[in-house]
């Protein structure tokens, strides 16, 4: 490897948290390397990790880069507790969790509203688990505080970027039913013809003129929380559990 390389690899292996090109730029501090040469060493870091059969690899998460170990090892490192493991959110704190990062900037008032209960005690939790933070306030009477995610909810499950927080269609996807019987068009069909009106019910037009307003639509509930609850068993990076994929296992 070279030897600008070498050097991020030494301070990456060194940090707990992500380290963001911008503060490793500033490290190097040369006068000579540029954003590009950067970029090129942080590859050949990562190829070096891939290509060679490492336990760890180099991943891009919360803005930054960071060391971590490989999913496939997690589990065995967890059971021999060689690394500390982030305590587990409850259900309650999770879905209060994806309420806001899929509504942020969001107040309370607004989450209670949501979730039908009081949200102050959860709210306190998530921030003093540096989760959430107070990113603003709200136009309404006493200008309330309004809340957002933080770097550490990214790092936490696994996510560059809140671009990466899965859409509403692959929520709907995962959370299916894989026992449930396929829908057969033709029944569909047949459903949305019985429901809508004849002719000889009120005079109207003929039920293949009925507007396309009239036919049922099948509404899917998608319960975010526990698609976040779910990609950690799977490994994936997708908001999950409050652990994440990696679980900080670095060592």
């Amino acid at each position: 490897m070279t030897p600008l390389a070498k050097l991020l690899e030494a301070a990456l292996f060194s940090s707990a948290h992500p380290v963001a090109v911008a503060d490793l730029k500033a490290m190097v501090a040369d006068g000579e390397t540029t954003g590009d040469d950067l970029t090129a060493a942080l590859k050949e870091l990562r190829n070096h990790y891939d290509e060679d059969g490492h336990g760890v690899e180099l991943i891009e998460v919360a803005g930054g880069w960071q060391i971590l170990t490989r999913p496939e090892y997690t589990e065995t490192i967890e059971r021999a507790q060689l690394a500390a493991r982030p305590q587990r959110l409850s259900a309650a704190a999770l879905e209060t969790l994806a309420i806001i990062a899929y509504r942020q900037p969001i107040g309370r008032a607004e989450i209670e509203e949501i979730r039908g209960v009081g949200a102050g005690q959860m709210l306190k939790s998530l921030h003093e688990r540096e989760l959430i933070e107070v990113v603003g306030r709200g136009e309404g009477m006493g200008r309330p505080l309004l809340y957002g995610t933080t770097p550490g909810f990214l790092e936490q499950f696994a996510l560059r970027h809140l671009g990466e927080l899965p859409r509403a269609d692959e929520l709907a996807v995962a959370l299916r039913d894989p026992n449930a019987p396929p829908v057969v068009q033709a029944e569909a069909e047949a459903s949305i013809e019985a429901d809508a009106p004849s002719s000889s019910d009120n005079g109207g037009p003929p039920a293949d003129d009925v507007s396309a307003d009239n036919s049922s639509t099948d509404i899917v509930t998608v319960d975010v929380s526990s698609e976040m609850q779910a990609s950690e068993s799977t490994g994936e990076t997708v908001p999950a559990d409050s652990d994440s994929p990696y679980a900080n296992a670095q060592r």
